[in-house]
């Protein structure tokens, strides 16, 4: 898919089907490369329930921190890793990042059955496509 301001290219790589994703938003080039590696997600629990899509998140510091995403609130342990998961229905989906009460980010993700996504509570990076 080719357009003025982004372009998708598929591919089939060596371990699974791949996918180069080229964009521009605020005089930036955004660059996004996802390979499917089947048997690798699953070893790494990132593959969705089939028909869903896969929300991975979790929080380094000490604090605690919450999504809200779907009309739910899902508390996450501050300074372990042990990352949580949420399988959703495809579709877009509103959610805010809170950390010790306070917002640090609202955005709006789309996601399709088969992906996974990881969400940071950094405040600034937007959601990476991992699967």
């Amino acid at each position: 898919m080719v357009a003025a301001d982004h372009v998708q290219l598929a591919f089939a790589s060596p371990k699974g089907p791949a996918t180069l994703k080229l964009g521009r938003a605020k005089d930036e080039t955004i660059v996004s490369l996802v390979q499917r590696n089947t048997e690798a997600a699953a070893k790494a629990n990132f593959l969705p329930i089939a028909g869903q899509a896969r929300l991975i998140f979790g929080y380094l510091a000490l604090d605690v921190a919450s999504l809200v995403i779907n009309d739910q609130t899902i508390k996450i342990a501050g300074g372990e890793n042990h990352p949580q998961t949420l399988d959703l229905p495809p579709g877009t989906y509103s959610y805010a990042l809170l950390v010790s009460g306070y917002r640090v980010r609202t955005d709006t993700i789309t996601v399709a059955a088969g992906q996974a996504w990881s969400l940071t509570l950094d405040g600034y990076k937007k959601p990476d496509q991992i699967y």
